[in-house]
């Protein structure tokens, strides 16, 4: 998730906007999951720290990416909490760099001659030769 970094609380909705999730599926993982404890202002209102905010990220990663079940996902997180989050980094950083090849590729494809520009230029040199 993109956090601000001198924001210290994000409400629910900003949370559930930034994982694409609906804002009852948080309140469910916070029943679920004891990683996932926001605070409550004297309204009522959920604030989710940056801690909370990782700790979704985690069981978003187990349950919606890698399809886990609740069950499987609380396993994974009690037996190798901080490997999860060593995963979810690298998977992130390699599809930055794979976003990067492909740009790069695309912009090499645009560099390359098409068949019609060399038959092109084929034509124009023979053209000059005569």
């Amino acid at each position: 998730m993109t956090t601000h970094p001198s924001k210290l609380y994000y409400s629910i909705g900003e949370v559930a906007d930034q994982f694409g999730v609906n804002e009852s599926l948080l309140r469910f993982w916070e029943k679920e999951f004891d990683s996932i404890k926001p605070k409550k202002n004297a309204k009522g209102t959920r604030m989710y720290t940056k801690e909370d905010i990782e700790a979704i990220r985690q069981v978003y990663f187990l349950v919606k990416e890698r399809k886990m079940t609740l069950a499987g996902a609380k396993s994974q997180l009690k037996t190798k909490g901080r490997k999860v989050s060593t995963q979810i980094e690298a998977i992130e950083r390699l599809k930055k760099v794979k976003a990067m090849v492909l740009s790069i590729k695309r912009g090499l494809s645009d560099l390359e001659p098409t068949e019609e520009k060399v038959t092109e230029t084929k034509s124009i040199k023979d053209q000059a030769l005569f």
